[in-house]
């Protein structure tokens, strides 16, 4: 079964950066992808993005007007529901050395500089998506254990309640019982 099949949404990848052309750049860059990318041109935009969506990933520009990205990823790993999305820092190569400390103290999972090589991002990028689809699948398997879990626990006091009583037990009920918490053990 392929992990697409098992989770329920496509893992969108926000794009945030002020320019045009980067935007551009990586969308040509990450379209072969297949994942659906999703444009902010503002940190106020991406947080916009971020609590009406889940994304498996965030590429991040550094030097923006507004909010800059330091900013927008301290913000992110601020909420709840956002503090668990990945974010990759693009920068310009000219950009101060102390940039790349500064990105990782915000919560940066990576930093790349521009230009980037195509093919790096795009390999970074596919890792972080895997490890979505991934973390998707055992949520999903969490959930269905939880409610196997409920269900037993149901069972197991449902057949508690029918031993314990002083009439003695169909047999034939009992038997069905059984059955369904082997099948639910199983």
């Amino acid at each position: 079964m392929s992990a697409e099949a098992t989770t329920d949404e496509r893992a969108g990848i926000l794009l945030v950066d002020d320019m045009e052309d980067n935007l551009i750049a990586l969308e040509a860059v990450l379209g072969s992808l297949n994942e659906p990318l999703v444009r902010a041109r503002s940190g106020e935009e991406a947080m916009k993005a971020l609590l009406r969506q889940r994304f498996a990933l965030v590429l991040l520009d550094v030097r923006m007007p507004g909010m800059d990205g330091f900013e927008t990823a301290t913000n992110i790993k601020r909420l709840d529901q956002t503090k668990d999305v990945p974010i990759i820092f693009l920068t310009g190569a000219e950009d101060e050395p102390g940039y790349a400390f500064r990105g990782y103290a915000t919560g940066a999972a990576d930093y790349l500089t521009k230009p980037f090589d195509p093919w790096v991002l795009r390999a970074k990028v596919s890792v972080f998506l895997d490890l979505h689809r991934k973390t998707r699948q055992l949520e999903h398997l969490l959930s269905r254990v939880h409610v196997q879990s409920k269900q037993l626990s149901t069972q197991l006091a449902d057949l508690a309640d029918q031993l314990s009583d002083e009439t003695p037990p169909d047999l034939t009920d009992l038997r069905a019982r059984v059955h369904e918490i082997r099948r639910l053990v199983g």
